[in-house]
């Protein structure tokens, strides 16, 4: 791992001036004020839809570069990140202007990313068959780690001591060590690992299989296979995959099985499936867990699905291929 060299902006007196401001800022986290905003990358048509979560209508579109997939917030809520697979880059939008702030390079073909709590992006790029970690802030590259073929999917867990990649090919999930940035374990899995989460408490991993069509319960200290459910569904192609906000519920997207199946935490048996559009793909909560978001990718909407009712209440259009989906409020 290479050094990280200190950069001193302000020298002197200034620094006094400063300094009462800096510690101010620490002391209220300094995050941005939500816009109660949800983004929606599409696919085909290279651009990010803009939704206000009051009213579930599109409000503004985009342009973002080709082939956004991807897509995260900062954990203080002053940026949205996208993936732009065909241009080997982020892009950093700020969700206040809903202007493109800059791009930085993240190496080949990145899918999918997660943000970690200290705010580091760790990205997984399918052609290259490496997670690599950046800090968006610089557009620097932290570090790379070589992984199976075709990197998918990347959650951190809540403490930020690990990180899962999937890697579709090799059918294999990775646990990785934060910040040695070492492997623990390659744990084979259902075919065509897509998506993976954490527990709250981050001891206990969760993993989509497209291929397979099942979720396998995981623990993260072992790489212990502990439990999986198939989803009895010929169609069923699980995608991503959410923690409830009481976690005693996970929710899989389930591909072109136009449904997210609601599971039992402990006995992974499924409680709900829920009809949606087709092809569904990405998932977001809002931040009481009453809302869903899924992107249906094939339908070209987002449902909105209410998680006590377990029923969608909403759909809402968007462009060409929503692919992932973040949410600001």
């Amino acid at each position: 791992m290479r050094p990280v060299k200190s950069h001193h902006f302000m020298k002197g007196t200034a620094v006094k001036f400063f300094a009462p401001a800096l510690l101010l800022c620490v002391a209220a986290n300094c995050a941005a004020a939500p816009t109660n905003r949800l983004f929606v990358t599409n696919e085909n048509s290279d651009n990010v839809s803009v939704i206000d979560l009051a009213t579930n209508k599109v409000t503004a579109t985009v342009d973002i570069g080709k082939r956004p997939r991807g897509i995260g917030r900062a954990p203080d809520g002053s940026a949205i990140y996208v993936a732009v697979s065909n241009e080997n880059s982020i892009a950093v939008l700020d969700p206040q202007s809903l202007k493109v702030l800059r791009k930085f390079h993240c190496g080949e073909d990145p899918e999918t990313f997660a943000v970690h709590p200290n705010g580091n992006i760790y990205i997984s790029n399918e052609n290259d068959a490496m997670a690599s970690i950046y800090d968006p802030a610089t557009g620097k590259l932290i570090q790379e780690v070589k992984v199976g073929n075709e990197p998918e999917g990347v959650a951190i867990s809540p403490d930020g001591k690990r990180a899962i990649v999937t890697s579709e090919s090799s059918n294999l999930i990775h646990i990785l060590a934060i910040p040695e940035y070492k492997i623990t374990a390659n744990v084979l899995v259902g075919a065509r690992p897509r998506a993976a989460t954490f527990n709250r408490d981050g001891s206990i991993v969760y993993a989509t299989s497209e291929i397979g069509a099942e979720v396998k319960k995981i623990e993260a200290s072992t790489g212990k296979i502990i439990g999986h459910v198939p989803l009895a569904d010929d169609k069923a192609k699980p995608k991503d995959i959410l923690i409830s906000r009481d976690g005693t519920k996970l929710y899989v997207a389930g591909g072109r099985a136009n449904r997210v199946f609601v599971i039992d935490e402990k006995s992974l048996a499924v409680l709900h499936e829920i009809p949606v559009g087709k092809r569904v793909w990405g998932l977001a909560m809002n931040r009481d867990g009453s809302r869903i978001y899924s992107t249906d990718g094939a339908s070209n909407q987002v449902s909105v699905i209410d998680t006590k009712e377990n029923k969608a209440i909403a759909q809402i259009p968007v462009g060409d291929a929503p692919w992932g989906v973040a949410i600001d409020d």
